[in-house]
């Protein structure tokens, strides 16, 4: 998917990777997410044994090597089994077979010589886009970029939000208990074929991204608009809750998504589902209460999603916030006076976060910012900003092993429309 502008679940999904058995189909998924994730150290080594740069129209036997790469350097893949097997990619794929003696030779120095290479790499700094880390760098300084990027860098854990008793699947699934009721799981396996899913009793999402519909508080009772719901995580958190939910969004496939998942919840009778362009949707009347998980680069989630590394740029950022402010602006037009909004995005970037709510209380007198407390989001104070807004980052949430700590970045600010 690398040059082509697809997502990876995108290019996962036109793979057809059906026919093969779920061991090979994680395995493969395996490859792609280390590739991505791993990208510029792989780069790096590879480079080192080139001594020219491959042409541009050698991007397939560009990948294989940096498939073999990552299954020599970073998976513990035999260096045969790895080697003949790229060998073999290059000779079958047309595009590729020219370069196959080329593959034989370079991995071969990879294999024997790659790893004192690896060592000497400073990884996050060779793995983060340069505008990327020049951004996070700008916002919260070059220590904590470091951290954010080591962090993002690792393979997140499987979370997940229940419907009732937390501990009681916890202890069934064999997961830890987070403090902001979360449960997560370091060995999931096929989620399909895990007790209580086929039966709802729970969905996948992760502990940042379940924070922001509890900074409603008790929202039984109350017509919740839910704002760019899909695939429908918060959706299902609201309707849990025996709030009367309208989940708002553009795409007919994530709202089928959506559907799909409520129904295996068994919470699809108190959500109305409504496909519309949020900046020309006209509703009714005006909700109770507003949630707006809004567009946005997405930059917090690379743990789950390292695609991202190579799908965004900096521009995307100024676009996305030009959408957010006209958005932002929709949900308090639905917002009943004395109601509450929550504003989040699993982005970073300060223009797609904090910067949206400092011009909005300017404009609009009748808003308030009711800061977040640390009892709401199970204690940890270290994910409230100054200004008293969410802002989880990928390193927080410190777990052992290392393996199962962290979480997404993601940023809410809650405000009060004043009747």
């Amino acid at each position: 998917m690398v040059g082509k502008g697809t997502t990876l679940d995108e290019a996962l999904n036109d793979t057809d990777p059906a026919h093969l058995e779920p061991r090979d189909r994680a395995f493969a998924r395996l490859l792609a997410t280390t590739v991505l994730r791993r990208f510029g150290t792989l780069d790096a080594v590879l480079g080192k044994f080139l001594e020219k740069p491959l042409p541009t129209d050698a991007q397939r036997a560009r990948l294989i090597l940096h498939v073999a790469s990552a299954q020599l350097l970073l998976l513990g893949t035999p260096p045969h089994a790895a080697i003949n097997l790229a060998v073999e990619h290059c000779r079958r794929d047309r595009l590729a077979r020219r370069f196959d003696k080329l593959a034989n030779a370079v991995l071969r120095r990879v294999a024997s010589k790659g790893p004192a290479i690896l060592a000497e790499l400073d990884t996050p700094r060779t793995d983060i886009p340069e505008w990327l880390w020049q951004r996070w760098s700008a916002t919260y300084g070059e220590a904590t970029t470091r951290r954010i990027a080591e962090a993002s860098l690792r393979e997140a854990a499987l979370d997940i939000s229940v419907k009732d008793d937390a501990m009681g699947w916890a202890e069934k699934l064999g997961g830890h208990l987070l403090p902001t009721g979360s449960i997560r799981l370091a060995h999931a396996g096929r989620i399909e074929e895990l007790p209580g899913y086929a039966d709802g009793g729970w969905w996948v999402q992760d502990a940042a991204a379940a924070l922001p519909a509890r900074l409603l508080g008790k929202v039984e009772g109350l017509a919740i608009a839910d704002l760019c719901a899909a695939p429908g995580g918060k959706t299902a958190q609201l309707a849990a809750a025996r709030a009367h939910v309208t989940a708002v969004d553009s795409s007919s496939h994530r709202l089928t998504v959506l559907q799909e998942n409520l129904a295996r919840l068994s919470l699809g009778d108190s959500v109305s589902i409504v496909q519309a362009d949020l900046e020309t949707w006209t509703c009714a009347g005006q909700f109770d209460a507003v949630l707006l998980d809004a567009p946005c680069t997405a930059t917090g989630t690379l743990r789950r999603h390292p695609d991202i590394l190579h799908l965004k740029r900096t521009e995307d950022v100024t676009r996305l916030a030009a959408l957010q402010r006209r958005l932002l602006a929709r949900a308090v037009d639905v917002l009943k006076p004395g109601g509450t909004l929550v504003y989040c995005t699993c982005s970073l970037e300060p223009e797609e976060c904090e910067q949206q709510i400092e011009p909005l209380l300017a404009t609009k007198q009748d808003l308030m910012r009711e800061p977040v407390r640390a009892v709401e989001i199970g204690g940890l104070d270290a994910c409230i900003s100054s200004a008293g807004d969410l802002r989880t980052l990928p390193f927080h949430l410190a777990l052992e092993p290392p393996q199962i700590a962290g979480m997404d970045g993601f940023y809410a600010a809650r405000l009060r429309r004043l009747s």
